[in-house]
């Protein structure tokens, strides 16, 4: 052995297991055991606060350049990778866009783009994947992955993770994506960059450039990993183009089993969101309100309106920080993020967190007494004038030509 761990000194800190950068230490009644990843770097004895790890030099030189030609081969990458996030079988929209712009991606890294699904019964799914242009699917179908859940969902991917080595994994910035994906990057000891709304790669040094607002909307950063890897990002769901299905694109789905480690926290039931609060972000129609329309009353106009273009209801931030309506309808920085065919903003200033949000809309037409609201900058089409009075001349006018 090249690492011996003296079981009378350790006192099961684990600050080996913190400091090991390739995952390979594991406490076993414990005391610490090296798995068979080890690549003897000595950062395990270096962190040891009672000297019970001991590194032997004879081998270390040898499997540390070993460890350094590991890293180079990571960084060279094994795919970009994106995480299909499905319920009950059916696929998310969000899936469509990363798949959209991991092909970019892939394309710029001269690497493959390849689709991670986990669930029970979804192999239809996966050949939806390579229909939309995943040329591989890596499967794990278990009846125990049924009902999504972190703590397994974390463990099954990074295990993968680990083994096929990707250089770019995409999750969607969604109440799921925002669970796992910092679990999984945790795991794997690398960096997330989170809420992305742009995604480039600098070819030269293989590095993700991932873009996202930073001190409160009012900057654009673009961060990098430039060391570890996989380079993880979650994505703003409606900020991407999505991917065009094509039935002639072809794959292959990587069937895969593994031990489905059972999770802390048991789920009991379900409670889906109303039709309302569940479709605002894969409504072709939007109609948001904000402090303009005065009291919550007035969104009764808006709920009128939007049932007659058979659209949903969206608001600003001021709106249901008002409590006015529920965080649900946020659109904006904080909120959700919309692409609708058609936006109608109604008494809404435009502030840059609520343009964040709303501003890949097909059309935008904005109401607002103000002509100078920042809001005009944007649409498409501008009206100048009291929302509570032009409101219900449209609905008027929409129910005298239905």
């Amino acid at each position: 052995m090249s690492v011996e761990i003296i079981s009378n000194k350790c006192t099961g800190c684990k600050a080996c297991v913190l400091a090991c950068p390739y995952n390979a230490i594991e406490i076993r009644d414990g005391i610490p055991y090296l798995l068979d990843n080890c690549v003897l770097c000595g950062a395990c004895a270096e962190e040891c606060p009672s000297d019970a790890i001991v590194v032997s030099d004879s081998h270390r030189s040898s499997k540390q350049s070993e460890a350094k030609e590991s890293e180079a081969h990571d960084r060279q990458g094994n795919g970009v990778w994106i995480f299909v996030e499905q319920r009950n079988g059916k696929p998310q929209g969000v899936a469509y866009e990363l798949l959209g712009e991991g092909a970019k991606l892939a394309s710029d890294l001269g690497e493959e783009l390849c689709a991670v699904l986990l669930g029970y019964d979804v192999e239809h799914v996966a050949e939806e994947m390579m229909k939309y242009g995943a040329s591989k699917v890596y499967l794990v179908d278990d009846a125990a992955l049924h009902d999504f859940q972190d703590e397994p969902y974390a463990h099954v991917i990074a295990e993968l993770v680990m083994e096929y080595r990707p250089s770019v994994f995409l999750f969607g910035a969604t109440t799921v994506g925002r669970s796992l994906a910092p679990r999984i990057a945790v795991k794997l000891r690398t960096g997330l960059t989170a809420d992305c709304t742009g995604l480039a790669v600098d070819k030269e040094n293989r590095l993700l450039l991932q873009t996202r607002p930073a001190f409160g909307g009012n900057i654009m950063a673009t961060i990098v990993c430039p060391e570890k890897r996989p380079q993880m990002a979650t994505v703003r769901p409606k900020v991407m183009k999505a991917a065009v299905r094509d039935e002639a694109l072809t794959g292959r789905i990587v069937k895969l089993s593994r031990e489905i480690l059972p999770p802390r926290a048991r789920l009991l039931e379900t409670h889906h969101a109303s039709g309302q609060q569940a479709n605002i972000q894969e409504a072709d129609i939007v109609v948001s309100g904000g402090r303009g329309l005065g009291k919550p009353e007035n969104f009764a106009l808006l709920e009128e309106l939007a049932q007659l273009l058979g659209g949903a209801v969206g608001a600003s931030r001021a709106a249901v920080d008002a409590g006015w309506i529920p965080y649900a309808h946020q659109v904006g920085q904080t909120g959700k993020t919309v692409r609708p065919k058609l936006y109608i903003a109604c008494g809404i200033s435009g502030a840059v967190q609520h343009l964040a949000g709303m501003s890949s809309s097909d059309v935008i037409v904005a109401i607002n007494k103000d002509p100078n609201a920042p809001i005009f900058s944007m649409a498409t089409y501008s009206i100048i004038g009291d929302a509570l009075e032009i409101i219900p001349a449209l609905i008027a006018e929409l129910r005298k030509n239905p």
